[in-house]
């Protein structure tokens, strides 16, 4: 029996350069929605669906990763001190959701390389791998990670989660995911033939595309770490991760129904805004007021 997913990797050592210059000083991942960094809502959509530790792999202009899910003495004091006792216990509880390790990257060498250096920290046991800037969730609100996990349970073998292009994203999902063709054997689930990574439109396999993160065996450091670089020379993980198909690694593919949110780039980010803060219990009315009667939306 396979032990429990209870460790999150999220590469987060990029540059961001499609945010600058915001990010020139501030990492993309702390990016606001509305009030709460996309990181922080990752974190706490995996320790909803059972993550106990996150590392966190940075780089050198991602101090402010750390310092937000750190303890601020200081300011704890000023909120206690001013009796703003509902902003103390939240930024209390921010620092209290999982146990966090940091681990730098110190050459800009592709998200495989990333995920390497998670390797002595993990150690021998399946792990939770999310982007610091994506949401996958359910209908029901869930993560999608709760599947991911569910579904690791069942074949002991590592996961990913696929998703079908929305009418017209065809193209976009084929030049931006890795793409898959695989055989169905549940609700949902596939056992995954073969990987490709950002095919094209011409040259995908299926209607079937990879994001929003895996559950990862311990065996894919293996196979990192025999990884040769690539385009740009980067080790890319979804290269590795075909490969380990390509070798009879069993791999398993659980195609989620529900909303993606992929911080990726301006507009898909400013997409995200816009649904937290129309669903905002404070905000929501007034903003969707603003949109109906300054914008004529």
């Amino acid at each position: 029996m396979s032990a429990p997913v209870r460790k999150l990797v999220i590469p987060a050592a990029g540059f961001g350069t499609r945010f600058l210059p915001f990010t020139k000083a501030m990492p993309k991942e702390m990016l606001p929605i509305v009030d709460t960094p996309l990181i922080q809502i990752v974190v706490e959509d995996a320790v909803k669906a059972g993550i106990k530790q996150v590392i966190i792999i940075t780089g050198s202009n991602k101090r402010a990763i750390e310092d937000h899910f750190d303890y601020n003495f200081a300011l704890e004091h000023l909120l206690k001190l001013k009796g703003k006792t509902e902003a103390y216990e939240e930024i209390r509880r921010i620092s209290d959701l999982a146990t966090f390790i940091y681990v730098r990257q110190k050459e800009p060498l592709g998200n495989g390389h990333a995920i390497l250096q998670a390797k002595e920290v993990v150690g021998d046991e399946p792990f939770a791998m999310l982007w610091g800037d994506d949401l996958a969730r359910l209908h029901s609100g869930e993560s999608v990670l709760k599947k991911l996990i569910e579904t690791h349970a069942v074949h002991e073998a590592c996961v990913m989660n696929l998703r079908r292009p929305p009418d017209g994203e065809e193209e976009h999902y084929a030049q931006s995911y890795g793409n898959v063709r695989g055989q169905k054997v549940s609700e949902q689930v596939y056992k995954i033939q073969d990987f490709v990574e950002k095919p094209g439109v011409n040259k995908a396999l299926s209607h079937l595309y990879q994001m929003a993160g895996f559950v990862l065996e311990p065996i894919v450091f293996d196979y990192l770490e025999k990884q040769k670089p690539g385009h740009g020379g980067e080790i890319i993980l979804g290269e590795t991760i075909g490969q380990m198909i390509k070798d009879g690694v069993p791999v398993f593919g659980y195609e989620f129904d529900g909303e993606l949110f992929d911080g990726g780039n301006k507009l898909n980010y400013l997409k995200m805004v816009f649904t937290f803060a129309l669903r905002h219990p404070e905000l929501g009315g007034e903003l969707k007021k603003f949109l109906k009667e300054e914008l004529e939306v």
